[in-house]
């Protein structure tokens, strides 16, 4: 999906995302992760922290993730000793922020900012970097990537919950028809399902036209 560096190497982009069954990424008056994140889930998040990745993010999840992740640091109420020692690692995982509206040196330790089109920023990256990167959250984000092509890989955990009365920022409003190969599947603490899949991005219905 993307061009190569010198070495005939590429870095690979997952979209990685959690969701309700019915499609959100929260819900109004539930905790995070739906008060459903369990000991297997967590430590399976520390270990893919230590993988390397370059996290992608907008400006709405920086702002979030970077204050949870500070009052985590300073052991605030409401984290167990698992979700803050998730929140508290992403501060040595280098990121890149795309937004017009923060200001350089962000504060979060390791984040890099991009005032520039995202999608332009990203599949220069995906050319001349070798790291792999992830999204982080940022769903207008995780959208257009996609539908630009540059997504290799397409990840979901979905949460045992249908929050249809209370759920917020609906994921898969203004995608495009994909066609998903599943790669890996994994259940997490005996509720939450890990869901991977490699996406092709249509043009229509199968038979419509070309993919």
């Amino acid at each position: 999906m993307g061009g190569t560096t010198a070495d005939g190497s590429s870095a690979d982009l997952m979209v990685d995302l959690i969701i309700s069954l019915d499609g959100y990424a929260s819900a109004e008056g539930w905790p995070g992760w739906w008060g459903l994140e369990g000991p297997e889930y967590l430590a399976w998040l520390a270990e893919e922290g230590e993988k390397g990745h370059t996290f992608l993010l907008g400006a709405n999840t920086y702002r979030l993730m970077s204050r949870m992740s500070e009052e985590a640091e300073a052991q605030g109420p409401g984290f167990s000793e698992d979700e803050g020692a998730a929140l508290t690692g992403l501060a040595a995982v280098p990121k890149v922020v795309f937004s017009s509206t923060l200001h350089a040196p962000l504060t979060w330790p390791n984040s890099e900012l991009v005032t520039g089109d995202a999608v332009q920023a990203v599949a220069e990256m995906k050319r001349t970097r070798t790291a792999p990167l992830s999204t982080l959250g940022s769903l207008s984000l995780c959208r257009s990537l996609l539908t630009a092509g540059l997504v290799d890989r397409f990840r979901v955990v979905v949460f045992p919950v249908i929050t249809g009365s209370t759920g917020r920022e609906r994921i898969y409003d203004g995608y495009p028809d994909v066609k998903l190969e599943m790669v890996e599947s994994r259940t997490f603490d005996g509720r939450l399902q890990l869901l991977e899949y490699v996406p092709t991005v249509l043009s229509g219905p199968p038979g419509s036209g070309p993919a």
